[in-house]
């Protein structure tokens, strides 16, 4: 193997960032999908109440309308889909620029 010319380094801390950039984005991606799977959850449990609704808004409980509380959730539930779908796609280009840098670099150091 050869030693990495200037170029090479370049592109090493290049991809060192993205390889960072990257595993912020798949933390931010693990918290949406635990939000979305309890948000999920939640409107399992309203589909299935007969009474009473609750919703905890900061430390106080407050009783709320089935249909209101539903209709939050379900939105909340399009909008944390559209993210991950977003935050996905992110991942998708980072992972395909980061297999190029490598390649690249492999190549240099041949």
């Amino acid at each position: 193997m050869k030693e990495p010319n200037p170029e090479t380094e370049k592109q090493i801390q290049e991809m060192q960032f993205l390889e960072q950039n990257l595993q912020n984005l798949l933390m931010q991606k693990q918290a949406f999908q635990i939000e979305m799977t309890e948000t999920q959850s939640a409107l399992n449990e309203i589909n299935t109440a007969k009474d009473d609704v609750y919703k905890i808004i900061g430390s106080l409980m407050l009783k709320t309308e089935k249909a209101k509380l539903k209709d939050e959730l379900t939105n909340k539930e399009k909008l944390l889909d559209l993210r991950l779908k977003t935050l996905e796609k992110q991942e998708r280009n980072f992972t395909q620029k980061l297999e190029e840098l490598r390649e690249k670099i492999m190549n240099s150091l041949k």
